[in-house]
């Protein structure tokens, strides 16, 4: 069975958070993991599970605005934030609002600055809802993954999402086993 690993990231962290999933996903799946500028409708038509995810910003999916502003931000002298090879894309809103009808299981991914998610916002429920538009089916509630206020991951996140990979990989080998 294959997997398609697709992410939206700024500063490295959901990229890193991504690819830990994927690992995750390993054991069950053969997976691939791409940027959503490398998102094809190819890959997407292939894949059995579609997991995607995205950085929170400003309360939900990333836009053109708070995407630019990230880049600023980055940009600025001493701020310490690097951006990720592939910041130039789209973004996760703009790839799902673009992709054509869907088929089969997914799953929907953030990550945030730790908090209650009423105060932060979370990017995976309007994934998780893209998904579910596009005909997805979700194996689960959208998860979210913690990052500092000085923009690095938290400890022991990159080893919660491998284990949240792997179990949505064990997940849908159960659903599919039962369709």
């Amino acid at each position: 069975m294959r997997a398609l690993v697709v992410y939206e990231s700024m500063y490295g962290n959901t990229h890193a958070v991504a690819v830990s999933i994927a690992a995750g996903l390993g054991a069950s799946y053969e997976v691939t993991l791409v940027p959503v500028t490398r998102a094809t409708p190819e890959l997407m038509a292939a894949a059995d599970l579609l997991i995607a995810g995205g950085p929170t910003h400003m309360h939900g999916m990333s836009t053109a605005a708070s995407r630019r502003m990230a880049a600023e931000a980055a940009a600025k002298e001493g701020s310490g934030l690097a951006m990720d090879p592939d910041a130039d894309s789209p973004g996760i809103r703009g790839w799902l609002s673009q992709a054509g009808a869907g088929h089969g299981l997914a799953a929907a991914f953030d990550t945030r600055i730790g908090g209650a998610p009423l105060l932060t916002g979370r990017a995976s429920r309007g994934i998780a809802r893209l998904l579910t538009a596009r005909g997805y089916h979700l194996l689960t509630a959208p998860a979210s993954f913690l990052v500092s206020k000085e923009g690095t991951l938290l400890e022991g996140e990159d080893a919660r999402a491998r284990a949240w990979g792997a179990l949505i990989g064990e997940d849908a080998r159960s659903a599919s086993a039962m369709a």
